[in-house]
């Protein structure tokens, strides 16, 4: 703690009653950010080759940027309202000039993963799009954000799209080859790890190489269901984006099922065999209580993703062994507390509806019984009064094996009536 009865001589030196106070890492940052970018650009790669921290390094280039470039400062999208202080930008710049400026600065940032933030590279490349820098410097901004794209939050990702043909409002193309370029990376290391061994408390824990993919899994989620309202996203495209997350990557499919369901809402028009289609995209398994509730009442869904959500759910509050057979306490009226608490209303409706399913589905196996029992008797009575094929010639044209039962009556009975 400072000693208030310190003074100050001259330029900073202090009198002996207090120590003087370290200068901090951000020191140079003002006084850099006067050069010009030959110079900068010069002093940047001197402080780099004498063993300067890439942290520093990255946090001076951050603000060189935000003074000159003041794209940086506004922003991200259309539903982020945090501006940058945009006190101390320089505005006054061609863009000619800015988007040199930015190739630049693209070029000096450190390559060590997780030294600049996903924040400022996903801010870089939505400033790239505007000024129309270089294909190489966007391919370069889009490799860092992919090699570290699961410290990205939800809010830098969704970019607008800004290119001449606008067909959606967010560039969705670009998260894809970012989301590419993530998983072939961690490619490797996704395979050699077993996902069946992996438990839900390691994989929150942070220390499993599955938590990686995992982040990005409700990351991606997430970026599905603000997408899904616009009108102009196309059937394939919100598929191959959620296709790109194995089904190992999402302990609970919640997130994916919401996703779906903004989509069918905002596309009414959908096929069934479309919406068939895209409902693949989730596990009905892998839904909580909450969402299986949902989605056993969501009208938008498939009649067959419902009786798959309806099935798993009926197995899910069985105990084991007892598939479909209601249980003892069931019999009897009585249900733990503790079971009714966790289950809930909802549920016990759920379940009253499987069990009305499958009391229809044994009632109309017994009528088809019934019926496969009355076609056989009618089979058999010709043959018990004696009817054979000999009075097949009673017909006046040659009739099949399957309809000589019809005539033969008849034929019987002239003859019967002749003999009388």
């Amino acid at each position: 703690m400072k000693n208030p009865t310190a003074t100050v001589l001259w330029n900073g030196i202090v009198s002996d009653d207090a120590k003087p106070q370290p200068p901090s890492d951000d020191w140079w940052y003002e006084d850099a950010s006067l050069l010009s970018l030959s110079l900068y650009k010069r002093l940047i790669q001197a402080v780099e080759s004498k063993g300067m921290r890439p942290e520093s390094i990255a946090a001076s280039l951050i603000f060189y940027a935000r003074k000159y470039l003041p794209l940086m400062n506004r922003q991200s999208s259309f539903h982020d309202t945090n501006y940058v202080n945009s006190g101390t930008t320089i505005s006054n710049i061609s863009e000619a000039d800015q988007r040199a400026l930015l190739e630049e600065i693209v070029g000096l940032l450190p390559h060590q993963k997780g030294v600049t933030s996903s924040k400022f590279l996903l801010r870089l490349l939505r400033t790239a799009m505007i000024l129309h820098a270089s294909p190489s410097c966007r391919e370069n901004l889009e490799k860092r954000v992919g090699a570290q794209l699961d410290q990205a939050v939800l809010i830098d990702l969704l970019i607008p799209n800004m290119g001449y043909s606008v067909e959606t409002l967010y560039d969705i193309d670009c998260i894809q080859r970012i989301l590419d370029h993530f998983i072939s990376i961690n490619q490797a290391s996704l395979v050699s790890t077993s996902p069946c061994i992996i438990e839900e408390g390691q994989l929150m824990s942070g220390t499993d190489p599955l938590t990686p993919i995992t982040m990005v899994a409700n990351l991606v989620d997430g970026y599905l269901a603000e997408v899904a309202p616009d009108v102009n996203l196309k059937l394939p495209k919100f598929q191959a984006l959620a296709a790109v997350i194995p089904e190992y990557a999402r302990p609970l499919d919640d997130g994916i099922y919401h996703a779906i369901d903004v989509f069918l809402k905002a596309h009414p028009w959908l096929t069934d065999s479309e919406r068939e289609q895209l409902c693949r995209l989730m596990n009905c398994q892998k839904l909580s209580l909450e969402a299986s509730t949902h989605a056993a009442q969501n009208e938008r869904l498939p009649l067959r993703v419902i009786v798959q959500v309806l099935f798993f759910e009926q197995l899910r509050l069985q105990p084991s062994g007892n598939l479909g057979l209601p249980t003892k306490n069931d019999v009897s009226g009585q249900v733990e507390p503790a079971q009714d608490r966790a289950v809930g209303v909802d549920h016990h409706d759920m379940r009253e509806r499987v069990l009305e399913l499958q009391k229809e589905c044994s009632n109309m196996k017994k009528e088809l019984q019934k019926l496969v029992k009355t076609k056989r008797s009618w089979s058999i009575l010709p043959k018990r009064l004696g009817f054979r094929k000999k009075w097949e010639p009673c017909s006046p044209k040659e009739s099949k094996p399957s309809d000589t039962m019809a005539p033969a009556p008849c034929c019987n009975g002239q003859q019967n009536h002749e003999n009388s």
